[in-house]
């Protein structure tokens, strides 16, 4: 589980940034990509702050209290392979690009 906490940058750019504290106690930064909702339950796909990768980790949300939110790791495969799907469509499919080189949005 992880408690959520919104730490939104100074810069001009706004990046909604979040710092998630894991079990140990231990913090990271994290920049959301999105959110969805898929059989009523509420995901979102992250990336760290601090490590300049593609990589992105999937969280469920599973409660809130007030200012806390409560995140946790999707461990089941088939759960975590329709909710990544959904993100991969949803992250890199935004933009259909046709055989002539143009876009449609």
């Amino acid at each position: 589980m992880a408690d959520l906490q919104n730490n939104l940058p100074e810069e001009e750019e706004e990046v909604d940034v979040f710092t998630l504290t894991d079990e140990e106690g231990n913090e990271e930064q994290f920049e959301i990509l999105g959110s969805i909702e898929l059989d009523g339950k509420v995901y979102y796909a992250m990336t760290s702050v601090e490590e300049k990768n593609d990589e992105y980790v999937i969280l469920r949300l599973e409660g809130e209290d007030g200012d806390d939110v409560t995140l946790v790791t999707v461990d089941d495969d088939d759960e975590f392979d329709r909710v990544a799907d959904e993100f991969e469509d949803k992250l890199f499919n935004e933009i259909d690009y046709d055989e002539d080189g143009s876009s449609e949005q």
